[in-house]
């Protein structure tokens, strides 16, 4: 079942922790940001020699998720990049058979399910993308995932979904990192571990992670330029409305602060004032503008996303995933709210909506959005950065 209120089970404990201890006062304001250092160019060629395809040319590159709870913009994004890329086989696929729900919205038909795919590569993927999923210690995800590394995968661990590489016992003693919320949990489980600050993405002995939800883009372009070079990535890039892309983070402007404790708080507490916004899933709809759209709205605290088609059956996303309907009407949705920037290409959509967000339910609530999506929004629509 789609969490309408709260997104997060860890949000919603320390939430209720701030209301009922007192320390709302006690918590951090929002910190300035800063222009993070360029990564050393030594840094950047280690990582992508790190990143290079360890068995085959054209690389196999497979996204798992759990069936009944996979995170959206994570599942979706690497997919859609990797895709439209077109320089490894990509598939999407679920441990069961069956729909795959994504959280805070969505619903998609995996291409394949992961015994299909290990019938298909009894070798094995060159790469494995994990994202965050409801559940930590799925044990038919781990125990796949492991066998991966033991064939010579590199496994990516995208935002939460270090903490899923964690419990499959790849990140012991590696450098490591995570979403800014997931960090101390991550270091707790794993002693060993060694975080690593202000990186978007680190790599260590076939294990990538990344940061919050937003750095799944520089991370699947930096895959492509290891795969098939720097031109590739930047045309890549320009099709997603992205200007310039690396490693680079300013971790310290990402934390759980007053400001984001009160949005949350109070958008979740107006619960009269909730909405339901309407999608109507179009023929070659871009998944990754879809995702980011509607994984957004969904973390406002005051709305949610459906999707609808007028005869209830599914649509084939711009690179061929099924993406199936919650409905075939509105329902009473708010229709035509996000169709304008799904159009748009994936960056500037993910702008567009914050600058929607902001318009709607004030600049507080956006800001709320882009931090748990750990991403640096622009103050104002006109600036594009990543």
């Amino acid at each position: 079942m789609r969490r309408r209120l709260v997104l997060w089970s860890g949000l919603s404990v320390a939430i209720l922790l701030v209301i009922g201890g007192g320390w709302l006062v006690s918590l951090p304001s929002a910190p300035a940001a800063a222009k993070a250092p360029p990564v050393p160019q030594a840094e950047v060629d280690a990582t992508l020699v790190a990143l290079k395809p360890p068995k085959r040319a054209r690389p196999v590159v497979a996204i798992i998720g759990i069936n009944d709870g996979t995170e959206t913009t994570d599942y979706l994004m690497p997919y859609g990049i990797l895709r439209r890329a077109d320089i490894a086989d990509v598939t999407a696929l679920a441990t069961s058979p069956g729909p795959v729900t994504l959280y805070p919205a969505l619903k998609v038909q995996p291409d394949a399910t992961i015994a299909d795919f290990d019938a298909r590569h009894p070798d094995g993927a060159d790469y494995v993308i994990v994202p965050a999923m409801r559940r930590d210690d799925d044990p038919a995800a781990l125990q796949w995932i492991r066998a991966q590394a033991a064939k010579g995968a590199i496994v990516v661990g995208i935002c939460a979904g270090a903490k899923v590489v964690g419990a499959a016992g790849l990140l012991d003693g590696r450098q490591a990192t995570t979403h800014w919320y997931y960090r101390s949990q991550l270091q707790e489980r794993h002693p060993s571990l060694r975080f690593v600050p202000n990186r978007r993405f680190v790599v260590d002995r076939g294990v990538a992670t990344t940061t919050g939800v937003s750095a799944s883009m520089p991370m699947s372009l930096t895959l492509i330029e290891a795969i098939a070079g720097r031109g590739k990535a930047e045309q890549t890039a320009r099709e997603l409305g992205i200007a310039s892309w690396d490693a680079r983070h300013d971790s310290s402007i990402f934390a759980f602060t007053r400001p984001f404790a009160l949005t949350a708080i109070g958008n979740t507490l107006a619960f009269w004032n909730r909405e339901t916004l309407g999608v109507a899933l179009e023929p070659g709809v871009d998944e990754i503008s879809l995702a980011l759209v509607a994984d957004a709205w969904s973390r406002t605290y005051r709305s949610r996303v459906v999707t609808f088609t007028a005869d209830g059956q599914p649509r084939r996303s711009r690179s061929g995933l099924e993406i199936l309907p919650d409905t075939a009407a509105t329902s009473g949705a708010t229709e035509g709210a996000l169709g304008s920037a799904i159009a748009r290409r994936p960056v500037p959509a993910l702008n567009e909506t914050l600058q929607a967000i902001a318009d709607r339910y004030r600049a507080d609530t956006a800001d709320l959005v882009a931090l748990q999506l750990e991403y640096a929004r622009p103050a104002a629509l006109g600036e594009r950065r990543e």
